[in-house]
């Protein structure tokens, strides 16, 4: 999420997990393993049935957040196994750090080695980012501002922007907005239910251990068939854009999940559409 400050992206941040289906008997048994090996399984706790939150600090070191230390220890990623890693303020975490939570996002597990053997940690974890456009935190104006703002982005590496699903704008909040009537939007409980819906249409369709995240590209030209005007609306973005093979899985990936939310066995166009668009840092702000 990108936006200027006080926007409420945090608070979008920590209100997703309350959207999230509700943990599997396996699941559960698995983070709760995960932090009875690193020392941090609640006293009096038998079983972790809540998806976890990590919010590490954005002076966290690389072996805190993917693990490590003389005796190898699971790292901020494997402790959020599958649950949320929120990064608040992402370009101001140590570029360093930032680049090692590429291969975990492709395989779903970190491997720490020490001369005296490896380890394997678990970390299928969703992560959620959210940043400012600018170290002030304003929406810059103005080409000096512009420029600023480049290289504050510039700050998160392309090969790591490409592995997240959705670049989203959170734009400020206009004055009349803040002090009008609100209407009511959709609350957590309804957006839980499409959530759970969306799941079991997944689950149907593809079985338990292969959500639409995982899915490879043979597997969605099979269950994430298109249209030639779907095509159509892919093949621009992906030229205009400049998008690549792996950003043109994930639109597929995401285009699929919008068409479960619906009750959709078929992409249409303005599922492809709704996806292209939440690729925002692929293309100019």
């Amino acid at each position: 999420m990108l936006g200027p400050a006080g926007t409420g992206k945090t608070m979008m941040a920590k209100a997703l997990p309350g959207v999230l289906p509700a943990l599997t008997p396996e699941e559960a048994v698995e983070i709760t393993r995960i932090y009875s090996a690193a020392g941090t399984l609640p006293p009096g706790q038998g079983l972790i049935t809540s998806r976890p939150v990590r919010s590490p600090h954005h002076t966290a070191s690389s072996p805190a957040v993917v693990g490590g230390g003389a005796v190898p220890r699971p790292g901020e990623i494997s402790l959020a196994h599958r649950g949320v890693l929120f990064l608040d303020e992402l370009a101001e975490f140590p570029r360093v750090v930032l680049e090692t939570l590429r291969q975990p996002l492709e395989d779903h597990v970190v491997t720490i080695s020490r001369a005296s053997g490896s380890l394997r940690f678990p970390a299928s974890f969703m992560l959620v980012a959210a940043m400012n456009p600018t170290p002030k935190g304003d929406m810059p104006a103005g080409e000096v501002g512009r420029r600023a703002m480049e290289r504050y982005l510039s700050r998160i590496s392309g090969p790591l922007l490409d592995r997240i699903d959705i670049h989203v704008e959170a734009p400020a909040v206009p004055f009349e907005q803040l002090t009008g009537r609100r209407e009511r939007g959709t609350d957590s409980a309804a957006m839980r239910g499409l959530a759970a819906g969306a799941r079991e249409r997944q689950i149907r369709r593809q079985g338990a251990g292969t959500p639409n995240s995982r899915l490879s590209g043979r597997e969605l030209d099979e269950l994430a068939p298109m249209a030639e005007e779907c095509r159509a609306v892919l093949r621009h973005a992906m030229t205009e854009l400049k998008l690549s093979a792996r950003a043109y899985d994930k639109i597929r990936r995401v285009a699929r999940t919008i068409a479960d939310i619906e009750g959709s066995d078929r992409l249409e166009v303005g599922h492809v559409s709704e996806a292209v668009g939440y690729r925002l840092l692929d293309r100019s702000v």
